[in-house]
């Protein structure tokens, strides 16, 4: 993982902080490192660049992380970099029977939270 990097406007963001928020699945945790007007952009096989599932605002994207945190998955973070103004990284997310799931994950970063997100995920068949 990587340390701290500070935004445009001298607030850090702890990348840190926030990949052992996923990795214990809290939701809340996640939760605070995002800006009131953040958007999250989730790209999968349902939903492609055409219709990309899209989460305005903080409870539109805390719904979200409550219901992937609410799951029975192992969250392992790697390869995260950061710089003054986005982050990245790379997450890897399995089930009890197996299964799994890659997600890459870039954002931009401003005021030390997240304005924009973008995240592609791939699953096991």
């Amino acid at each position: 993982m990587t340390d701290q990097t500070s935004s445009s406007t001298g607030s850090a963001f702890d990348l840190a902080d926030l990949s052992a928020a996923i990795e214990r699945r809290d939701a809340a945790g996640i939760l605070v490192w995002y800006a009131e007007d953040a958007t999250l952009t989730i790209l999968d096989r349902d939903h492609p660049p055409a219709a990309p599932a899209d989460y305005h605002g903080l409870d539109a994207i805390g719904g979200y992380y409550r219901d992937i945190c609410g799951r029975n998955l192992k969250h392992q973070i790697s390869d995260a970099v950061s710089t003054p103004t986005g982050i990245a990284y790379r997450q890897q997310c399995s089930y009890p029977d197996g299964a799994g799931v890659v997600c890459v994950s870039v954002a931009a970063v401003q005021g030390g939270r997240i304005q924009r997100q973008t995240a592609v995920q791939v699953w096991d068949s």
